[in-house]
């Protein structure tokens, strides 16, 4: 697709498509491939030869004269509308008014829609649809099935509903002794538990997958619930339960959960962009990093005598080589290229005077807190941490 667009290279793709063991028929291969635009319909009709030649290579074919089964493409919430799924019908005919079950969720087809959104009454195998009436957001690839008996269909929905809560928990990750082990071993372990709300299962799939990516060895996102809908009372009771922040993606807080989420102090983000969600957690999850202390070397102070003086100790008469040594400098003592003691200075001269700090080229004295074997031909180094803001 997009060939039309200005730095399409079509056979850059197919060469891609090589290196995964996918060879196109024009590079001897047994896949088909088509250069087409759809914005400008360009070889739209070549396609669909070939959409057709293969179906009929592949013997792909249906019954119309039997209830129908499908999969679903994609669900959301609409707000007048209710649940609606976007399903494809790949056996049997659909009808309006039959009882369908996806997944957890069940429901009396109430109208259906075609692609160009013209209301229909039927759809037949390969014929994609938007059905409206199922009491929940199915996700995408659950598949569909008529059944004849709401009671059936509502007992099947049920089973399943518990099964997959019942699987949920069996999931779920407990901290064992080795988790606490390893997190005590680390000593600063920290968690981002959210809550994510959306207005369509993928995206909200999506955004969790994303998050849950970003997990390191020392903060790790937690996902504690993910739903498609408005953001409610629940979701913020929950988010106070958990002490975890709510995000939404394309949807908006009722007036009462807005209410509820200021009185608990519980964070609500909503976001249009699902990269600028992603970002925004990110740089939460990196806020919550110890950030990294380096080192930088400030001076390197010569040592060329030095006095012993009881009730004092070692006072070491030095050259700065270069840089500026301060009083409050944190240094690093070595000798013969090996850093034998580091630590503070507890005082700096020149002459008899206590100073600020000496630049490069200026003799100056100075003795080291709690540290008297200094000798002469030593190098004091002088440097200074800094703390650095770690990235993931």
């Amino acid at each position: 697709n997009k060939i039309d667009k200005e730095g399409a290279n079509p056979e850059k793709i197919k060469e891609q498509l090589a290196g995964m063991n996918i060879l196109v028929e024009d590079w001897g291969g047994k896949f088909q491939s088509q250069e087409i635009s759809a914005k400008k319909g360009l070889n739209i009709d070549l396609l669909l030869e070939k959409v057709a030649l293969e179906a009929e290579l592949l013997e792909l074919k249906a019954n119309p004269d039997r209830i129908g089964t499908g999969s679903v493409i994609e669900a959301s919430l609409d707000k007048g509308r209710g649940y609606q799924a976007t399903i494809l019908v790949q056996n049997g005919t659909l009808e309006q008014g039959d009882m369908i079950v996806c997944g957890q969720y069940y429901g009396k087809i109430k109208a259906m829609f075609n692609e160009r959104g013209q209301r229909v009454t039927e759809a037949g195998p390969s014929a994609p649809v938007q059905v409206l009436g199922l009491n929940g957001a199915p996700q995408a690839g659950e598949k569909f099935k008529v059944f004849e008996d709401e009671n059936e269909a509502k007992e099947v929905a049920t089973h399943r509903s518990q099964i997959l809560r019942e699987q949920g928990i069996r999931t779920r990750k407990h901290i064992t002794l080795d988790e606490i082990g390893r997190r005590l071993a680390l000593g600063n372990f920290k968690e981002l538990a959210v809550i994510i709300k959306g207005d369509f299962d993928g995206s909200v799939e999506a955004l969790s997958d994303s998050l849950q990516k970003l997990s390191t060895e020392e903060v790790a996102v937690n996902v504690v619930h993910k739903g498609v809908g408005q953001i409610t009372e629940s979701d913020v009771l929950l988010a106070t339960a958990s002490d975890a922040i709510i995000i939404g993606f394309q949807v908006r807080p009722s007036l009462q959960a807005s209410r509820l989420a200021e009185q608990e102090n519980i964070e609500i983000r909503t976001y249009s962009i699902i990269y600028d969600a992603i970002e925004e957690i990110k740089s939460a999850m990196e806020g919550l990093l110890e950030p990294k202390v380096e080192r930088k070397t400030v001076a390197n102070v010569e040592v060329r005598e030095v006095y012993k003086i009881s009730g004092v100790g070692a006072i070491a008469g030095c050259y700065v080589l270069d840089g500026k040594i301060s009083r409050n400098t944190k240094v690093n003592l070595v000798r013969d290229g090996i850093v034998v003691y580091h630590g503070d200075l507890a005082s700096l001269k020149r002459f008899k005077d206590d100073v600020k700090d000496v630049a490069a080229g200026y003799e100056c004295g100075m003795s080291i807190r709690n540290y008297n074997d200094i000798r002469v031909g030593d190098i004091i180094e002088g440097y200074e941490e800094i703390e650095v803001k770690r990235t993931l």
